[in-house]
């Protein structure tokens, strides 16, 4: 019997595994080299970006910026327009492969910022029939100059990548104003992700006040859904002095405030997953002396189980309508949907958790439950995806010690970004490596 064949065969094949970590090293080593080129870029377009905040379908400044950046990469297609203000850009790999995304956001918030930097934004802006400040107060700024910096990087690998990279540019990820569609959902809804550039793989992150340059993740359920409340409690207006010539909606809307508080605490079981309703913003009222008509709130219910949303938005309803009842007043309820939970793909996690654990070294961690929502959970619900999460404190403060994401204090270390233009990039790179590579 002649073996020469097989023998060869196998020390081909030793040779070949041998040869896996060198040639994984020098991509790694290749990739610190650009990101650290491409870093001083990154941080200056997130200080304009910091400066000049757009809310949510109205990002034009930005998705400006985006594009023509995008262009200069000379990507094969650069899409603007998408869900309003959103841009896409298309790089196709040197190799045929499958379809992947990353995707960013772009919106800011309606908060004043109070942070004192240099680049503070001073934008005002309107909000419905209000005036409000505008801030990246949630990191937002970040996402977008980060993933400007992977297009930057990735276009400059485009020989090593076996298929197509979509980067998603996004508007009003913190929902679109009233009357309007917007986000995640609008995308989907225009078809920006079928066809030729379908991923089957989707990617995001979200800057954290956690430890600086740390990875989070959560394999499955991370992130709570999101539905948005709107009550409007209408009475009777009357003088102040005379109360009892009307029917007070301010008073109603305080106890239907606080009856709300007691549906997650102490009418769900709370043990089988968190729930948490919240009422942000409650107006009403012209002087001090008049018993107003109506009083308008605005809350947010956040679960994780089906079934448990379900029976506290009925909750709300009844509690609600109830209390308003019970004072001669009425209670108008809307429920506006937002997003599902964030669930990471398991055998996407599994796939590229040696990709994470190389990229984050000691700094990779697992988290628990995060009640904050995300609409990447659209993607999420049509597409296999993994979303994350990457620390952001200075060095040496733990999480908890600053300023909450959408804090008017709100403020990042901006040495942690390259760690996530990093991240990205090789999660790109491996899962579009070339066969047998």
């Amino acid at each position: 019997m002649n073996l020469r064949p097989a023998f060869l065969l196998v020390a081909a094949s030793t040779l070949i595994a041998s040869a896996l970590p060198a040639l994984a090293a020098d991509q790694d080593a290749d990739l610190a080299a650009r990101v650290a080129a491409v870093e001083p870029d990154v941080v200056q377009w997130r200080r304009d970006i910091h400066q000049h905040p757009e809310l949510g379908n109205r990002e034009t400044r930005t998705s400006a910026l985006v594009a023509a950046h995008l262009k200069r990469l000379k990507l094969d297609e650069v899409r603007t327009g998408i869900a309003h203000t959103g841009v896409i850009g298309i790089l196709k790999g040197k190799l045929p492969g499958p379809v992947i995304a990353l995707r960013a956001d772009m919106d800011a918030l309606p908060v004043t910022e109070r942070t004192g930097l240099p680049f503070a934004s001073t934008v005002k802006a309107k909000r419905g029939d209000e005036t409000v400040g505008v801030m990246h107060a949630c990191g937002h700024d970040a996402h977008t100059a980060m993933m400007m910096g992977v297009a930057e990087v990735l276009s400059g690998m485009r020989d090593r990548i076996a298929g197509t990279v979509v980067f998603v540019f996004q508007p009003a990820e913190e929902g679109a104003p009233q009357g309007e569609e917007g986000g995640a959902a609008l995308i989907l809804k225009e078809g920006a992700l079928s066809g030729a550039y379908a991923p089957e793989a989707i990617f995001g992150l979200h800057v954290w006040p956690g430890e600086a340059g740390t990875i989070s993740y959560r394999a499955r359920g991370s992130m709570a859904s999101a539905d948005r409340l709107v009550i409007k409690v209408t009475g009777k207006q009357t003088h102040g002095a005379q109360p009892w010539h009307g029917i007070d909606p301010i008073t109603t809307a305080a106890q239907i405030v606080t009856g709300l508080q007691m549906i997650p605490a102490r009418q769900v079981n709370i043990t089988t997953a968190p729930a948490v309703v919240t009422i942000g913003r409650i107006q009403g009222g012209t002087a001090s002396n008049i018993v107003p008509e109506t009083v308008d709130m605005e809350g947010t219910i956040r679960t994780f189980d089906p079934e448990m949303r379900e029976d506290i938005i009925a909750r709300v309803k009844r509690t609600a309508t109830d209390i308003a009842a019970a004072a001669g007043a009425r209670a108008d309820v809307e429920i506006q949907p937002y997003a599902p939970p964030v669930y990471n793909d398991v055998a996407l996690v599994e796939r590229m958790e040696p990709t994470l654990r190389r990229a984050a070294g000691d700094k990779l961690r697992s988290m628990g439950l995060v009640m904050g929502s995300e609409d990447f959970a659209h993607y999420q619900a049509k597409i296999p995806g993994l979303f994350f999460f990457l620390g952001v404190n200075a060095p040496g403060v733990s999480l908890g010690a600053t300023a909450d994401l959408h804090s008017p204090e709100f403020m990042l270390n901006e040495d942690a970004m390259k760690s996530g233009v990093q991240t990205m990039s090789m999660l790109a790179l491996d899962y579009l490596k070339p066969s047998g590579s």
